[in-house]
């Protein structure tokens, strides 16, 4: 029989006895013609793409890997029929191999006849598993199927729950939490705060985390936007309105359009430092867009991080917000104070202005107050309200 007729088979395994045994195997069959033994991936790969083998029997650990192994013989030579090659209790990779491409499985120590005809059915484009691992093999993949199953089902509950989100306007409204100068603690501006109100009762940053999780997060975002701008005209005068929005968002058409549906001097976009910014340069040409439109920015959660920070440096903010982390405390707490100091003496020098969040009692508006923040907000300050329209009654302090 002439060498092109007979099936050229490649051996890849780092076992000097192994590699002797498949060869004499090999050998031992006239219609089979043996075109390398490789000890690693890398010599698999080299012969594979060199000999473009009718079948490649590759052990599983080999070095190097025998899932890469599988996938460039695979990439250089598509019509070799992989087989791998491990011990017994090996069953767990099965799956990994088969999903890089491998048509059969052998267990070592299977017999020379077995081998044989797995080298032959591989050739023919058939796939083989030993009997050894097949019942685990089952039983992996149909675990596996009732994972994605139910993975499915929950990726499709949180899609119809943030579907009714973006198209039934009683589960998403807008309140708004106001913002004080802490001087005349006069009413200067409101952050319109997300809520939810459908099952699960849980906070607004799940139902948003839940939004990304099915890559509804910008539209969400921009629903919640257009229902707080809505709101605009509700608020005194000369009242700004602080939104929550993620760099994504900021970037699109869409935010852009909303914008300028409504007096732009008057609205101030938050970033918080949870908010992770990719690329600074593409955010602030989003940025420039609306900014040039009359819009501010606000960089939330000052202090809580380096992200923040770094939002602070490369961003520019016209409001810098003061964390609870910093505030909470602050009349007691030296150590905060010389942090919140350094923030406003850096604000003064960018031409930022510092709101101070989570102002629950007189004590802290009495220490932020003599720090010289200039404005704060908090529920000893304003809790979050529906009603938007009142001018908030002036305190003493």
């Amino acid at each position: 029989m002439s060498d092109q007729a007979r099936i050229s088979v490649l051996i890849a395994d780092d076992d000097r006895l192994v590699r002797e045994v498949l060869t004499a195997i090999i050998r031992s069959e006239p219609t089979l013609r043996l075109v390398g033994a490789a000890t690693d991936a890398y010599e698999a790969i080299a012969v594979a793409t060199a000999e473009l083998p009718d079948v490649a029997i590759v052990d599983v650990h080999m070095p190097g890997g025998g899932v890469r192994a599988t996938r460039e013989i695979l990439r250089c030579s598509p019509t070799t029929g992989v087989i791998a090659h491990t011990s017994a209790e090996d069953h767990a990779t099965v799956l990994k191999l088969l999903d890089a491409g491998a048509i059969g499985y052998l267990v070592k120590g299977t017999s020379p006849a077995r081998i044989l005809e797995s080298v032959e059915m591989a050739a023919r484009g058939r796939s083989s598993l030993s009997v050894e691992v097949t019942r685990h093999v089952i039983e992996d993949l149909v675990q596996e199927r009732e994972a994605r199953r139910q993975s499915d089902e929950q990726l499709e509950l949180r899609r119809t729950r943030i579907d009714r989100a973006l198209t039934e306007e009683s589960v998403l409204r807008v309140v708004g939490q106001p913002i004080c100068a802490l001087d005349t603690l006069a009413c200067v501006g409101f952050e319109a705060l997300a809520r939810f109100h459908a099952p699960p009762t849980r906070g607004p940053d799940r139902w948003f985390a839940e939004a990304s999780e099915v890559g509804l997060r910008a539209k969400l975002e921009l629903v919640a936007v257009r229902r707080a701008l809505e709101r605009l005209g509700e608020l005194p005068a000369a009242a700004f309105l602080s939104v929550n929005v993620s760099p994504e968002t900021i970037s699109s058409a869409a935010f852009r359009g909303l914008v300028e549906t409504v007096p732009s001097d008057r609205i101030v976009i938050e970033i918080t430092e949870h908010a992770p910014v990719t690329d600074y340069d593409e955010l602030n040409a989003g940025l420039a867009s609306v900014r040039g439109l009359g819009v501010r920015l606000a960089i939330d959660d000052a202090g809580a991080g380096f992200a923040s920070l770094r939002h602070i440096l490369r961003l520019q903010p016209d409001f810098i917000k003061l964390d609870v982390s910093l505030v909470a405390g602050v009349e007691n707490d030296p150590s905060q104070q010389a942090l919140a100091v350094g923030l406003i003496s850096f604000a003064e020098k960018i031409g930022a202005t510092i709101v101070a969040e989570g102002i629950e009692n007189e004590s802290a508006l009495i220490a932020l107050r003599a720090l010289g923040v200039e404005y704060g907000q908090g529920y000893f300050l304003g809790r979050p309200s529906d009603d938007l329209g009142l001018e908030r009654a002036q305190m003493t302090a």
